[in-house]
């Protein structure tokens, strides 16, 4: 059995890994923030102190507790990291250099305070105890009992007691080893030794006693004078390397063997071996020391190196190594049994130990132990053949030769006393795995899991690395890592996986990580253990080729195709038999059928398929999804394509579509059904079939020339009857040219002769686009691109010889008698005046020089001359050897040549004598005709250099370097040499030349620059000279503001060599720069750059650039510094100076700027920003805070601009208005001082008081104002952070609200609440109810009951009879309304028809009666009205569901949520938050939001629900919000209810106390008796709450009188209403005292009502009207809510759905009545309109939004929605009101809104009268269709039978009606009736 321990140490345990991460060289947490991250995330343990560092972790394997040694402490924890036990082991008095230790004997060194690093710590489970070794005393160890750490032993007496005296945790290693017999375990001990060989062995065993206490405790398990079971260091290893030893880094025992990986300097032989120790440096090889368990002598000593080498690097240094089986896929790649050991091990590049250096680089390793052994066994059988040395050189053993024997070495031989210890000198390669160049790995865990090797390394920067090890050949892969550091001095425990991280199977299953697998139908990546039913077939993946597949067929379909029947293949999914969804991304979703692993479903219907519009091309992939029904999750998908073949508006893109698209050649359409094509023969499937136009030659057509244009085609349509002929279009210049064309057959079409023209000489040729159409716009497919081109031939052809260079297809002459170029036809001269190219006569006279570039070069020539004219020549052979440049040959370059136009000549080198000349070109022959010379002369000049500025740059470059001299721009090419580097040529001039400089290739130092002009040579002995690149030390500050341009210092090196330093900020892939001045080498100051893209989206928090730099010429390393910090602050903001942007102001007055972010929130508190303010041009004092600029104003008058200034700021917050207010003027002053000294004495006094008095004044009323703005401030403040805060709240109801999210109620329910408020089961909803033995006459009688009402004579004689009956009620005419209408609920176009006719008769009767039209539907007065209310009622549903419900709920919502954050008193309904003032609590009430736990009621292990509540709520508020929270989305009807549940407070798993509104807790004052609430039972904030059923307890059984009232709404039924129902005033509620004791009881404030209140509350109530502005600040929160549901209303299109039809039509009927009576005012139609829909109908939803949804109604609600229907009917009233101070406060609210409400209203009727009129057909087919929907919701003969008690009361009456009309008399309908009447009245 072995333990290991090292800096490092982990052990896995279940499905975790204790991660200890001691990085190399850190000490303590570099960042705490991070740690404390890893808290939040897992098990975490962490030290009370910072100092005490942890050094080693041991597991106890059997149960999982965690030992960790630390400084000074030994803590026993429990598997998830709980402190169950600590040990003290320091600090205490110490000195290492007392030998023995100052508790064996007294030490004569100075004694300090000294920490105990623990340097071993070890489990002997066979003794149940901890080896825990310390540094304290020489290394003393304890024995401590594993379950409560108790001290059973510290040995420290005998010199073998003292381990080592280093000081580092990571010095000691030691191994136990059990023999398993009865004999007691040995310890093998290994440790550096720190320079005291003699005091310590570096390796030895010793004894384990059983007894702790037993002296011979660690005792060497051999030992005489000449051999024991150690080694030593020979002193003499010391004088050749004084600081050697060795450095143990592991240990384990294996086999036979005990083994301890080292590090050990090597002794020479190293590479930089010299005479001097101290000149280098030192070389170390990681070795593997083995010995045999049962050795005493240690004749077995082997050391043998290490290391590994990976893409050519050497890693040898050790820094951590772990001991591992193989695992089998493994150990096959690596030859060897899975349960054969294997050594991981990390190395570090190279071989020398270098403390300071950065160097990252690492490598994992692996090694068999088998292969390490074999290699051992070769050594010894050589070494015992005699061969070689023992090679041992810090033993001293190195040129010691090996000896022979005769004997057999097998796999466990242990070694004689010759020949031993040995020395292996070939290293052992490690196979590399995995290597790490950013983050050195320091340590290293393994285990097998399922057969995988998986390894956990944990590097430099305390991140935990997983490596799964696949198969060496493909190398490894790290799986995850860490996000954050861990730290010494807190241990983290960290699950071994994270499978959730990977979001599809292929990626699961791709990551090679064994632990994870895919749950199928869960869709997820999970452990299998955690994936459910996980053993059942093919439910959880864990291999990649059992990742489900999916394929649809067919796997596209065109959009005009609907509910397609689809088969879905899938492969490897499980059993399905719970059923499976088809979805369409967010289209649609349908069931699928399930047979095996064929699925089918449908695609989705018509209005689900997705719109394909042109710019989205022809088709739009989505993703199908396969859904479990088991678990609602998506589990496969495939793409599907839905295509629109009609998009495409070609034939060729037609037929070319991948998809199933047809071109109909007659209709000129694309089309998926080619049986929609008008004739058999016109349709085409294939490219070629295509009418299309052939590709032509070259077109050409000159203008104003008639001509005809051939084209060749295919496939041309012959045009039917009815359709048009073929034209040719062409667009020139953007005007459209037509031109009949003919089809001479399907081939061929020929546009007819006509003339073109283009405007302009500046094209001398135009290509034209041409399209061939016919039928009017169907245009023939032009795939070749074929152009018409139009030319000129005097366009720009104003010589000869560019006239004869043009195309000889177009025909272009040069007409010598007109000396012009134009075509052959229409030069007016003879043949033989013509010049053309190729004709007889093609020469062009009088060649011309225009232009000569460059005028100067060198003599010694190159110079390339480029001479510019007219006809030089129309072939490079006619100008090839006649060119001269003063007197020079220059040899024409054929690439420069352009014909007619230029010549490039390339210069030879001139004589001495030579100077200057013109030049001189001939074509063809030097005759007079055909020569030419320049007029300007070409110059020979001697280029030279003076000197050079700069003169020393950054070796990276990027240095502009100005030369100056003479002669520096002639000649055509430039070219610097900086040695034998390029320096890139910019620009020059007669006097300079610039070049940018190249990185150095030579390194630092000078170089010489050398300048040619062409073949010149410029000499003269100039240097460069390259220096170190600047560097970028530090930044102060190391802050801006978005706009940046305020000033940072910045301290380097070598800056004064840049000339343009700019700084640089990154941000969101923009970059920003700006200036720097260089002030010294050192220091430079800069305008910090502005952060991009903050500009346009103002934020207000700081923000980081991705990259902050400076661009330094060339010098990468400073383009993006890595050092730095740089945060960008929000800008400042001003407010304007006020409302109008003028300030009146009195001299000498201080003027404030307000805003926000003046002070930027700095480190340091040092966030000063450089603000400049001018009044006028004047700058002022200012005083800075981080909300106000104070600016001492100058000495000025009159009106001064104010304009303030800061980074790249400016802004102008208004202008000031200083006025003089001195009252006397000087004349005044004289003319008094006459008057006498006494006057002028008391007038100064006066003077003085008053001005001190206005002074005074003035600062008063300007803190007056200050307050009166803060004032106003905070309440703006409070309606926007209550805005802010309402969004987050409503948003989760928003989210759930589309569909299912509203609760709608379903039709009838909805129908009935409205037809029939307040009715809870209506007879109309249930079966006649008549004794057995009448039922049938009954139902005969209701039958011919019903056809009379279904006969319109009938009906209107009937309503009109009662309607002028004097006990027939305004209560009766709603009655009768609602029956009618639900019995021709089926019937709605007959009850349309009768519904006008009463109208119509209503509206003559009100015009008869000369009542005022507006009043005209006002009130319910008649059965009319009520009828009209109800037929918007069936017909607006849809509506209501679709759009309007929306706006309504989210309004409710939003009202409910606003009302319940502040306090509501649950007896009076007044609430702290109200639109209304009579529910508004008027006074200071203080409370506090708590949130409690909720558990769930039908579920006590679900998770708990977090609450919000008030400590104010009384405890059924509370219970109410509770439910509202857990039933967040459960309609009103199917929730508990509050009264039957009890509110129950845990405390702890035992105490559990119910809270309720009364019990004998509850406070009596007086005759008042207080509500319970949750402050009263100090109920705290994140308590835990449970709702559970009520229980009767003795308070409940003897008071229930007074209890049965507590909840809130029993409350509200004590609302006692007094006065009218519409005066908002009268419903303040009365407090009913308790019928019993006489107690009134009262929860936030007592009714005012009462008389018993102190006087001061009275007088408090007097200035009550102060929180009027809540009423403001409610309204402001809620505004958006409101306009949100007005728009929906007043809008005539609505997401998609038309206008309902039953608007337009009612409307357009009032019209018509109005025009029928003569009615034109507006006022009066508007009224109409208004009182039919939106005050018969919308007001009376706004107000009751119970009538629409299943909701609970709260009384503050209730008030809160009536200023809102007040308001909407304001809205649509057209009479001015006019408000005044006296005017109800809800009326004032809305004041500023309802005029644009208004407009919306005007708008609305205006739009609706515009929009064409409905047919009665298309009325009547919707009417039915509602009908048809509707059938059956209502009983019938039910409500027959309530119409019919009316007649029973007025039969009389009735029949008298029906006789006198002529109509009902020839029906015979009073005979009917009768009948009726007989049936009904029959007895049995």
């Amino acid at each position: 059995m072995a333990s290991h321990n090292r800096k490092l140490n982990c052990f896995t345990f279940s499905c975790c890994i204790i991660v200890l991460l001691v990085p190399l060289v850190a000490t303590r947490p570099q960042q705490p923030s991070a740690a404390s991250r890893v808290h939040e995330e897992y098990s975490t343990f962490q030290v009370e102190n910072p100092e005490w560092t942890f050094n080693h972790l041991a597991v106890d394997h059997r149960n999982g507790n965690v030992y960790l040694g630390a400084v000074n402490r030994i803590y026993k924890l429990s598997p998830g990291l709980d402190v169950q036990v600590s040990h003290q082991t320091g600090p205490d008095e110490d000195n290492r250099n007392c030998y023995p230790p100052r508790i064996v004997q007294p030490c004569s060194e100075p004694l300090t305070l000294t920490n105990n690093v623990n340097k071993m710590l070890l489990m002997d489970y066979r003794e149940n105890r901890l080896l825990a070794c310390g540094s304290l005393y020489q290394g003393i160890c304890k024995l401590l009992r594993l379950d409560d750490l108790f001290k059973l032993g510290e040995p420290f007496h005998k010199k073998e007691h003292y381990l080592s005296g280093v000081n580092e945790s990571g010095s000691v290693f030691g191994v136990i080893v059990s023999y398993g017999d009865a004999s007691p375990d040995k310890l093998f001990v290994a440790t550096a030794v720190d320079g005291r060989p003699e005091y310590f062995p570096t390796i030895s065993s010793r004894k384990l006693t059983r007894n702790s206490e037993e002296d011979g405790m660690f005792a060497y398990v051999f030992h005489d004078e000449f051999v024991a079971s150690m080694i030593k260091i020979p002193s003499d290893t010391f004088t050749v390397v004084p600081d050697f030893d060795i450095y143990y880094i592991y240990g384990f025992s294996s086999g036979n063997f005990v083994y301890f990986l080292t590090l050990q300097p090597e002794m020479g032989g190293g590479p930089t071996t010299g005479s001097s120790s101290a000149g280098r440096e030192q070389v170390y090889t990681s070795k593997l020391v083995r010995l045999c368990k049962d050795d005493t002598a240690f004749n077995s000593y082997v050391e043998v190196p290490l290391g590994c080498v990976k893409g050519g690097v050497e890693y040898r240094l050790l820094q951590a190594a772990y001991l591992s089986k193989a695992g089998t896929i493994l150990a096959r790649s690596l030859g060897i049994g899975p349960d054969d050991d294997i050594l991981y091990a990390v190395f570090s590049k190279g071989q020398k130990r270098r403390p300071k250096e950065s160097s990252q680089e690492s490598a994992l390793c692996v090694f068999t132990l088998k292969e390490i052994n074999e290699r051992i066994k070769d050594r010894l059988q050589s070494c015992y053949k005699g061969e070689g040395t023992l090679d041992l050189a810090w033993l001293k053993v190195k040129d010691i030769s090996c000896s022979s024997a005769l004997l057999t070495i097998d796999d466990n031989f242990c070694g004689l006393d010759m020949n031993a210890p040995l020395g292996v000198s070939e290293m052992v390669r490690g196979i590399p795995l995995f290597s790490e160049s950013n983050d050195k790995m320091t340590s290293v865990i393994a285990y097998v899991y399922k057969n995988h090797s998986l390894a956990f390394v944990g590097t430099k920067g305390g991140r935990l690395k997983k490596v799964g090890l696949i198969l060496f050949q493909k190398l490894s892969q790290v799986l995850e890592h860490t996000p954050s550091p861990l730290f010494l001095t807190l241990l983290t425990r960290v699950p071994v996986e994270a499978c959730e991280q990977y979001s599809s199977c292929k990626e699961c299953l791709g990551s090679g990580d064994p632990h994870c697998g895919w749950c199928v139908l869960h869709s997820m990546c999970t452990r299998k253990e955690k994936c459910e039913r996980s053993s059942e077939p093919r439910r959880f993946a864990s291999d990649i080729k059992q990742c489900v597949r999916l394929s649809v067929h067919p796997n596209n379909i065109s959009v005009s195709q609907y509910n397609v029947m689809l088969v879905l293949q899938a492969h490897n999914v499980p059993e399905l038999s719970a059923g499976v969804n088809c979805t369409f991304e967010d289209l649609a979703e349908m069931d699928g059928l399930v047979e095996g692993n064929r699925i089918t479903c449908s695609s989705p219907a018509e209005k689900e398929v997705p719109r394909i519009v042109i710019d989205q091309g022809d088709h739009q992939i989505v993703q199908l999804y396969l859904k479990s029904k088991e678990t609602g999750l998506a589990f496969a998908n495939t793409s599907f394509v839905f295509y629109n073949c009609s998009v495409h508006k070609s034939c060729l893109s037609c037929v070319g579509s991948p998809y199933q698209c047809h071109w109909c050649k007659y209709r000129h359409t694309c089309t998926h059904d080619p049986s929609s094509c008008s004739f058999q023969e016109g349709r085409v499937k294939q490219p070629e079939e295509c009418p299309q136009l052939l590709p032509a030659d070259r077109i050409l057509v000159p203008v104003n020339v008639v001509k005809p244009i051939t084209l060749r085609a295919k496939n041309l349509p012959q045009p039917q009857s009815g359709q048009r002929g073929y034209e040719c279009l062409l667009t020139i210049q953007g005007v459209e040219q037509r031109v009949p064309a003919l089809r001479f057959n399907s081939s061929s079409v020929q546009c007819q002769n006509t003339s073109y023209l283009y405007d302009g000489m500046e094209m001398s040729s135009l290509p034209v686009d041409l399209t061939v159409i016919w039928n009017g716009d169907f245009s023939i497919d032009n795939p070749a691109q074929n152009k018409v081109h139009l030319y000129k031939c005097d366009a720009r052809r104003e010589s000869c010889g560019l006239c004869l260079k043009a195309d000889p297809l177009f025909g272009c002459v040069w007409c010598k008698g007109e000396n012009r170029c134009s075509l052959k036809q229409h030069c007016p001269h003879p043949q033989s005046m013509w010049l053309e190219h190729n004709g007889i006569n093609s020469k062009c006279t009088h060649p011309r020089i225009t232009k000569i570039t460059p005028l100067r070069g060198p003599r010694e020539g190159g110079t390339l001359v480029t001479i510019r004219g007219e006809n030089l020549g129309l072939e490079f052979s006619e100008i090839k050897d006649y060119v001269k440049v003063a007197d020079v040959e220059c040899t024409p370059v054929p690439e420069g040549y352009v014909p007619a136009e230029q010549i490039v000549c390339k210069m030879g080198k001139a004589e001495r004598s030579q100077f200057a000349g013109n030049v001189q070109v001939c074509v063809g022959e030097c005759h007079p005709d055909f020569m030419a010379k320049s007029s300007k002369y070409y110059y020979f000049v001697i280029p030279r250099l003076s000197s050079l500025k700069p003169n020393r740059g950054p070796v990276s470059g990027g240095t502009i370097v100005n030369m100056t001299g003479s002669n520096l721009d002639a000649g055509s090419n430039v070219s610097i040499m900086f040695k034998d580097q390029k320096c890139t040529y910019q620009r020059r001039g007669g006097q300079w030349i610039t070049c940018r400089s190249h990185a150095s290739m030579q390194g630092y130092g000078n170089v010489s620059v050398s300048v040619f002009v062409d073949k010149a040579h410029i000499h003269k002995d100039l240097k460069f000279e390259y220096v170190e690149d600047p560097t970028i030390t530090k930044l102060e500050p190391e802050w801006s503001i978005f706009s940046g341009n305020t000033p940072v210092t910045v301290t380097g090196t070598n800056l004064d060599i840049i000339q343009t330093p700019l700084i640089r900020a990154k941000y969101k892939n923009l970059e920003t720069v700006n200036i720097c001045q260089v002030l010294s080498p050192t220091t430079m100051q800069c305008m910090a750059p502005e952060l991009p893209y903050s500009l346009s989206r103002q934020k207000e928090v700081p923000e980081r650039p991705d990259e902050f730099g400076f661009i330094l010429d060339n010098v990468q390393s400073v383009l993006a510094l890595n050092n730095t910090n740089f945060i960008y602050y929000p800008n400042p903001v001003f407010e304007p100076l006020s409302v109008s942007g003028v300030q009146e102001l009195k001299p000498g007055s201080p003027i404030i700027l307000k805003g926000r972010n003046f002070l930027p929130p700095a480190p340091g508190g040092n966030g000063k920003l450089n603000y400049t303010v001018l009044i006028g041009d004047k700058p002022c004092t200012l005083t800075v805070s981080d909300t106000q600029l104070l600016c001492e104003s100058p000495n000025l008058t009159g009106r001064h601009k104010v304009l303030a200034r800061v980074g790249g700021i400016e802004f102008s917050p208004g202008v000031v208005h200083i006025t003089s207010d001195s009252p006397l003027s000087s004349t005044a002053v004289i003319s008094i001082a006459g008057a006498g000294g006494l006057l002028i004495f008391f007038i100064v006094i006066v003077l003085i008081a008053y001005k001190r008095k206005s002074r005074e004044s003035d600062l008063t009323l300007k803190r007056l104002q200050m307050q009166m703005d803060n004032l106003e401030s905070r309440v703006a403040l409070e309606c926007k952070e209550a805005f802010a805060e309402l969004q987050t709240d409503i948003h989760e109801l928003t989210s759930d609200l589309d569909g299912a999210g509203i609760p709608f109620l379903d039709y009838r329910t909805y129908t009935m609440r409205v037809l029939f408020p307040g009715i809870e089961e209506h007879p109309v909803l249930r079966d006649l109810e008549v004794p057995g033995y009448r039922q049938e006459q009954v139902e005969k009688g209701l039958k011919l009951f019903g056809q009379l009402i279904n006969n319109k004579v009938f009906l209107l004689s009937f309503i009109r009879t009662l309607e002028s009956q004097r006990g027939f009620s305004m209560r009766d005419r709603g009655n009768v309304a609602s029956l009618i209408m639900t019995v021709l609920q089926s019937k709605l176009e007959y009850a349309t028809d009768v519904l006008k006719h009463l109208l119509s008769d209503l509206i003559d009767k009100n015009l008869e009666s000369k009542n005022h039209p507006k009043l005209l539907l006002r009130r319910t007065e008649s059965v009319a009205e009520k009828m009209l209310t109800n037929w918007f009622t069936f017909l607006l549903y849809k509506f209501l569901k679709e759009c309007a419900g929306e706006p309504l709920f989210s309004l409710f919502c939003a009202i409910k949520q606003q009302m319940e954050k502040g306090p509501i008193d649950s007896i009076t309904g007044e609430a702290r938050y109200s639109l209304s003032e009579d529910k508004l609590i008027r006074q200071q009430i203080d409370y506090k939001t708590l949130v409690v736990n909720c558990l769930h009621p039908d579920n006590e292990k679900s998770p708990e629900v977090q609450v919000k509540v008030l400590n104010c709520d009384s405890i059924s508020q509370v219970k109410e919000k509770i439910l509202d929270a857990i039933y967040k989305n459960v309609p009103y009807s199917h929730r508990q209810k509050a009264s039957d549940m009890d509110l129950e407070w845990r405390q702890g798993r035992v105490v559990r106390v119910i809270l309720q509104d009364e019990d004998v807790t509850t406070k009596i004052e007086g005759d008042w008796k207080r509500l319970n609430m949750l402050i009263h039972y100090q109920v705290t904030d994140n308590a835990v709450v449970a709702l559970v059923s009520k229980q009767v307890t003795a308070y409940n059984s003897v008071n229930n009188s007074t209890v049965s009232r507590t909840s809130a709404s029993k409350y509200e039924n004590m609302i006692k209403y007094t006065g009218s129902p519409d005066s908002l005033r009268s419903r303040t509620p009365m407090i009913t005292p308790d019928l019993e004791s006489g107690v009134k009881v009262w929860h936030l404030v007592k009714n005012h009502e009462h008389g018993d209140q102190k006087e001061g509350d009275r007088g408090s109530k007097m200035v009550s009207e102060i929180y009027l502005t809540r009423l403001l600040a409610t309204k402001g929160t809620l505004q958006k809510f409101v306009d949100d549901l007005f728009e929906t209303i007043f809008s005539t299109a609505h997401r998609g759905s038309a206008l309902p039809l039953a608007i337009k039509y009612m409307f357009d009927f009032l019209d018509e009545q109005a025009d029928k009576h003569n009615i034109h005012d507006p006022h009066v139609r508007h009224t109409w309109k208004s009182n039919c829909l939106p005050l018969r109908f919308w007001v009376n939803v706004i107000k009751n939004p119970q009538f629409v949804f299943d909701i609970h109604k709260s009384s503050i609600t209730d008030a809160c929605l009536s200023v809102v229907a007040q308001t909407f009917m304001d809205s649509c009233s057209t009479s001015e009101h006019r408000l005044g101070k006296d005017s109800p406060s809800n009326k004032l609210l809305y004041a500023k809104d309802i005029p644009s409400y208004k407009n919306w209203v005007e708008r609305y009727y205006s739009d609706i009268s515009k929009m064409p009129a409905i047919s009665d057909q298309d009325m009547n087919a919707y009417l039915a269709e509602q009908s048809r929907m509707h059938m059956n919701e209502f009983n019938t003969m039910s409500s027959l039978s309530e119409i019919y008690s009316y007649v029973g009361k007025y039969t009389e009456e009735i029949v008298s009606a029906l006789e006198q009309d002529d109509g009902a008399r020839k029906q015979r309908l009073a005979y009917k009736l009768e009948q009726v009447v007989a049936f009904m009245s029959l007895e049995s």
